[in-house]
């Protein structure tokens, strides 16, 4: 599977910078979560949504023996090693030591991510290295 171009997938990211956070919502401009924020840039990217996106938790600290969001982005997305991330790749994030993996971040830069976060919207900002070691999961995005 061939990947979609990364300066086009950070440049439809850029372009829902400042969208108000809003749970399970993915509206440019209007409001978004990080998954929601995803959604958006595939729809631009890729093209239509491939299945509904069933209500989810937020909770960061969820466990368990199924990655929810790593199996669907696996089923759509080619996975790579977090270390082989680069700009325009998404990156799943364990926000908590044995949670799943909750959160969605679109690299930008080498060293730079932007993500959708409560009370925050969406920003972009560094991947420090509290960041870094959070990534459990890196998937690129699909050429059409």
């Amino acid at each position: 599977m061939k990947a979609a171009d990364p300066a086009r997938v950070i440049s439809a990211a850029r372009s829902w910078l400042g969208t108000p956070y809003h749970d399970q919502a993915s509206l440019r401009g209007v409001g978004c979560d990080c998954l929601g924020l995803a959604r958006g840039v595939w729809r631009e990217v890729v093209g239509p949504e491939p299945f509904p996106i069933p209500p989810y938790s937020r909770d960061w600290g969820e466990t368990g023996p199924c990655e929810v969001l790593a199996e669907g982005a696996r089923r759509m997305m080619p996975e790579l090693a977090p270390s082989e991330a680069a700009p325009g790749a998404l990156i799943l994030f364990r926000m908590m030591p044995r949670a799943i993996a909750k959160h969605v971040g679109i690299l930008t830069g080498p060293g730079t991510f932007l993500h959708a976060y409560e009370r925050l919207g969406v920003i972009e900002e560094p991947l420090t290295p509290t960041w870094r070691r959070r990534i459990a999961f890196a998937f690129l995005f699909p050429a059409r």
